[in-house]
């Protein structure tokens, strides 16, 4: 997008690819379906990308969702919006999305150096001069677009080069970890309850006790611990309590909408219109196979237990592990498997109006290697493609 956009403006631009295509990353968004943008409004999009969100709003105003979709349109690639507001492609397919960008930068000009991997950007008295091959040749620029990606995936390419050049400029990049991440837990029963989805539940973060960060969703269990839309979106919070050393578990309320005295309330109707039925009956009619069977062992009550037989205090405990069912957390997947990178070039030393650095003339920074990570949803795909946009159109002159 930053290439495409320089050259349409007249600028000579050339695109260092270190792979022998480009835009291999973009094929994997999505689960391959390249989830483009959201219908969200702009203040949304910025709260999507927390308390570093305001750096957005003059790139989102260059070039918006709206902007966004007419350019891929114009180009083919006619768009659909799901009820969650999530825009995609119309026919589900990333390779579309790429192949529009891949037309826009030929039809502009773009010359693209494949299988080129840059091995160091060039700078002197605080300009930029060009881009160090890894092969030893030197490409000689007045301006440097890096829009190399974060750390994840890196069989696509995308292995950190971007923080490696911007310190060698003299850049500060703010701590990397993994976000949008699975989580990993030491449970007895993780494998017990691999592949199975539960859809519209709450989950807490806990750290040391305390609630940190909730949300209703969707999560899939799976043979390590935890994956799923709304895994990802907290993750940052267990991530983040990780670092400090702190104790973290997931609490999952499978009653939504129920406290555990409301839950309670409804254990003992319920026992005491069906009080000759087994508990593990009662449990397999509530849950899912797999998980009765987990719940049936926390519950650690004899199977052949009638319902009019459990007390009181067995009735509390159940309640409680119905709407607080913890999984303790050991860490987030490895850095590889995350959707995206947190962290990255600190915006204190970025243009928001033109993405050049503060520091180093005609150097421009956009897309993930900036410290900015937003949630699921669209989100950081437009982040990359405004960021791109402005990134180019400043590059060229005309930002």
């Amino acid at each position: 997008m930053a290439a495409g956009r320089a050259a349409e403006l007249g600028a000579a631009v050339t695109l260092i690819e270190k792979n022998s295509t480009p835009g291999r990353k973009l094929l994997l968004t999505g689960g391959g379906r390249c989830n483009v943008t959201s219908s969200s409004s702009l203040k949304q999009f910025v709260a999507a990308f927390g308390d570093n969100g305001n750096f957005l709003y003059r790139a989102l105003a260059a070039f918006s969702p709206a902007e966004l979709i007419k350019f891929l349109k114009s180009r083919g690639v006619p768009t659909r919006t799901d009820p969650d507001g999530k825009i995609f492609p119309s026919n589900d397919r990333a390779s579309s999305v790429l192949a529009a960008l891949k037309s826009f930068a030929a039809g502009s000009g773009v010359k693209i150096l494949h299988n080129s991997a840059a091995a160091e950007l060039l700078c002197g008295d605080a300009v930029v001069i060009g881009v160090k091959l890894a092969n030893g040749d030197v490409i000689s620029a007045q301006k440097v677009i890096v829009a190399t990606g974060g750390l994840s995936y890196p069989e696509t390419g995308s292995t950190g080069d971007g923080y490696a050049f911007a310190r060698q400029c003299g850049h500060t990049i703010a701590p990397l970890k993994p976000g949008l991440i699975p989580l990993e837990s030491d449970e007895w029963f993780v494998s017990k309850l691999q592949g199975l989805a539960l859809k519209n539940i709450s989950i807490t973060i806990m750290a040391d006790g305390k609630k940190t960060l909730s949300a209703n969703g969707d999560l899939i269990f799976t043979h390590f611990g935890l994956s799923g839309p709304q895994i990802l979106v907290l993750s940052a919070a267990a991530v983040d309590a990780l670092e400090q050393n702190r104790r973290v578990d997931v609490s999952l309320n499978l009653t939504p909408g129920l406290t555990a005295e409301q839950f309670q309330a409804e254990l003992q109707s319920y026992f005491a219109r069906n009080g000759a039925k087994l508990f593990s009956s009662y449990l397999k009619e509530t849950l899912p196979k797999s998980l009765a069977v987990v719940m049936a062992g926390r519950c650690a009550l004899q199977h052949t237990r009638k319902c009019a037989g459990i007390t009181a205090g067995e009735r509390a405990k159940i309640a409680r592990l119905f709407c607080d069912f913890r999984m303790h957390i050991t860490k987030p997947r490895g850095i590889g498997e995350a959707t995206i990178t947190r962290g990255g070039v600190s915006l204190s030393e970025i243009d928001p109006h033109t993405m050049q650095s503060r520091l180093v003339d005609g150097l421009y920074f956009c897309g993930e290697v900036l410290d900015l990570a937003g949630i699921t949803g669209g989100y950081n795909l437009q982040e990359a493609f405004s960021t791109g946009w402005l990134a180019g159109e400043s590059a060229a002159g005309s930002g």
